[in-house]
């Protein structure tokens, strides 16, 4: 999925973001029930370009205690699998200090070291929080200091805020509803 897909005038700056981010209806727990399909939306943040280099797809809501933040395609790209993100985002203090590492397309990498990153059982919950003074969806990640904070753009499409300690600005993504792939 291309972002101009689900935004096309997509925003460029953190204040940017934040305009669509804070404009968007909120949203509940239960409206991200289902697989989503993933693109980043590039604002300058220290994270821009890794999800993509990494070949993320999106993320599965099974229920509010079920949720896999980080599906990846497997190898013949007829399904996808969950990748722990203890293991993906251990090193997010050296992705801020390489930035070639974001440059780099390491998709086949991560594919190869499937047996040891794959997710076993569900790595995030779901729930109501509050963030920007407005009560909505939240992925909260089990392991990490983490909150992926979501606001609604349509019917199939969300926008999302990555809320990571130590980090000042939110980090941002669009979801779009695809239950195309089964998830393994």
């Amino acid at each position: 999925m291309l972002l101009s897909d689900v935004l096309p005038e997509a925003p460029t700056s953190t204040d940017g973001a934040l305009a669509v981010f804070d404009a968007a209806p909120a949203v509940d727990p239960e409206f991200m029930i289902g697989t989503w399909h993933g693109a980043e939306l590039p604002t300058g943040h220290p994270l821009d370009g890794l999800l993509a280099a990494s070949g993320w797809w999106g993320k599965q809501f099974g229920d509010a205690e079920t949720v896999h933040p980080l599906l990846f395609r497997t190898a013949d790209g007829t399904a996808l699998w969950p990748l722990n993100p203890a293991l993906a985002f251990g090193g997010l203090g050296l992705a801020r200090k390489l930035p070639a590492l974001k440059r780099r397309n390491f998709t086949n990498t991560i594919i190869t070291a499937r047996p040891v990153l794959h997710a076993h059982g569900p790595k995030a919950r779901l729930r109501t929080t509050r963030y920007r003074d407005v009560d909505t969806a939240t992925m909260i990640y089990d392991q990490l200091p983490i909150n992926d904070v979501f606001r609604r753009l349509d019917e199939q499409t969300v926008i999302g805020a990555m809320d990571l300690r130590g980090v000042a600005r939110p980090y941002f993504f669009v979801l779009r509803r695809d239950e195309s792939l089964p998830v393994r």
